[in-house]
């Protein structure tokens, strides 16, 4: 399934509208949002988690699985955490999705809530669209994987809340890197380098650079500095040491993990079809929720500079 076809006479379509349903004030922006789609002449339905903001939700009720197969897109009302969870449920399915921020920080989410009006353009085909890809991540315990996870933001190794340093061998492509003692270690997308990987002082990766970035948690030694590779690579992290260690996707769902115990990661097959205003601006993105805007004013698209 493709994102929305520009629109040269009208089809209707039918538009999936999530949300977190407990969020506060959340049963209003979704109504809302239900008769933007319906005025437009799609049909508006909502996913069967979301309905529970609702005593008796007015539109139909849809699984994820009944979103993938019937819906031509998603409009994700929430924050980053949100879009996370559900675009690795829609993945297999190619459905492009819509974030309206409902959240705090909002790098995915990155339509603010009081302009949502501009879904009636994008519902007409008048969108920017943008693939993000995924990483899948397989554990090994010799001979028998016991886990596979995607991850849209990132995949990280670390240790427990209260035990030591964490010991790793990192592979690439078959070739030792390096050995590492630290608190862990953050494989990220483009897409997750302004999540957890920013904060341990990684570097932002372009959305659409064909890399993935490697960034030690607190390593031990200084010498060990964030590093990006290639998104063809596979990446494969043996722990070799430390106590309470475990791997997590997206900080939404995570697996204990064994000395001996082998994390492989390498970019998915899958990717997610992003759907923006027409006008969308990465950097623009980035000034807003990195406050990058605060000093120099810019004035007529110029900087200013104060003495």
């Amino acid at each position: 399934m493709s994102p929305i076809p520009p629109a040269r006479s009208f089809t209707p379509m039918t538009i999936a509208i999530i949300g977190k349903y407990q969020a506060e004030g959340i049963a209003d922006a979704l109504a809302a949002i239900a008769a933007i789609v319906s005025a437009a002449g799609h049909t508006a339905v909502i996913e069967e988690e979301t309905a529970k903001a609702f005593e008796q939700p007015p539109w139909p009720v849809m699984s994820v699985t009944q979103i993938g197969t019937a819906a031509q897109a998603a409009i994700v009302l929430g924050g980053d955490g949100t879009m996370l969870g559900i675009a690795r449920q829609l993945a297999p399915f190619k459905v492009p999705l819509i974030g309206i921020n409902h959240g705090r920080l909002g790098f995915m989410t990155d339509i603010a809530l009081d302009k949502t009006h501009v879904l009636a353009e994008m519902l007409t085909g008048q969108y920017e669209s943008e693939e993000r890809h995924l990483l899948i991540a397989r554990v090994w315990r010799g001979e028998s994987m016991i886990c596979e996870a995607l991850a849209l933001n990132d995949v990280v190794v670390s240790r427990g809340a209260v035990s030591g340093m964490v010991e790793l061998r990192v592979d690439v492509d078959g070739r030792f890197m390096y050995s590492q003692r630290s608190d862990g270690l953050i494989i990220a997308t483009p897409t997750g380098s302004t999540a957890y990987a920013l904060s341990s002082a990684g570097p932002i990766l372009h959305p659409r650079l064909p890399g993935v970035v490697l960034v030690p948690i607190a390593p031990h030694s200084l010498s060990n500095r964030p590093i990006v590779l290639p998104d063809t690579s596979r990446i494969d992290i043996t722990i070799t040491g430390g106590r309470e260690v475990s791997v997590n996707f997206d900080m939404q769902s995570f697996t204990a993990l064994q000395h001996g115990d082998r994390v492989s990661v390498e970019r998915a097959p899958r990717s997610i079809h992003f759907l923006h205003p027409v006008g969308y601006s990465y950097f623009a993105t980035l000034r807003e929720k990195l406050r990058w805007n605060e000093y120099p004013a810019v004035r007529d698209g110029k900087p200013t500079h104060s003495h």
